[in-house]
Formats: structure tokens, C-alpha cells, sequence
């Protein structure tokens, strides 16, 4: 069956370009809705090892093992490098306050966080 045989209402490519618009929307939407979780997982979870830091003088082996323990739980999670819990520690003190973190930092993406 072709497409090009099928009559189109007069309004189709306005109700396409509608379409496409809002699944556009969505998809920025859902982005930035992950984005935002994902920050807040990694500034959470640089909070807990701060404070654990400061109250049981918890030092870089002891996070190196967490990453390595997290990886190997989460294999297919981004982020849980060795490195990375690192970058979560000095984000996490430099946003201390979670509502600068939940609005306009949620907006930009982990890696813009960290340049």
C-alpha cells in the first residue's frame, strides 16, 4: 500500500507538526526529569559520604571500594566510576543547600556540573 495514493484531511501536515512538536516537548521534558533525578542521586549520595568523612574520618579507599561495590551492583550505571564519587564530594560541598540543586543545577547536565 502506498502512501502517496491515501488522501490526507486538508489539516494533516498541521496536526503532524502539532504532533511532532509535543513528542519533542516530551522527550525535552523527560530529559531534564532524569537529569534532574540523576543529580540528586549523585548530590545525595556525596552528602553521605561527607558526612561520613567528617564523623568517621572515612578516607579515599574506603570510596574507591564503594565505587568498585556500586559498579559491580549497578554494571550497566554510568557514573559509579572511581573518579566520579570523587567530583560527587566536591559538588555536593559546593551546593550544600538541596534547593539550589532540585531547581536550577537540576537543569544543567552532570557534565556541565562538574566544568
Amino acid at each position: 500500500m502506498s502512501h502517496h495514493l491515501v488522501a490526507l484531511p486538508e489539516d494533516y501536515q498541521v496536526l503532524l507538526q502539532d504532533l511532532k512538536s509535543r513528542i519533542r516537548q516530551a522527550q525535552l521534558r523527560a530529559s531534564v526529569g532524569i537529569n534532574r533525578e540523576m543529580l540528586l542521586l549523585y548530590w545525595g549520595i556525596a552528602t553521605d559520604m561527607l558526612a561520613r568523612q567528617l564523623r568517621q574520618g572515612w578516607g579515599t579507599k574506603v570510596i574507591d571500594r564503594l565505587s568498585v561495590d556500586l559498579n559491580t551492583s549497578f554494571p550497566d550505571m554510568k557514573g559509579l566510576s572511581a573518579r566520579n564519587p570523587k567530583y560527587m564530594r566536591v559538588f555536593a560541598a559546593a551546593w550544600p543547600d538541596t534547593s539550589i540543586v532540585q531547581e536550577p543545577l537540576a537543569q544543567l547536565t552532570w557534565y556541565h556540573n562538574l566544568t
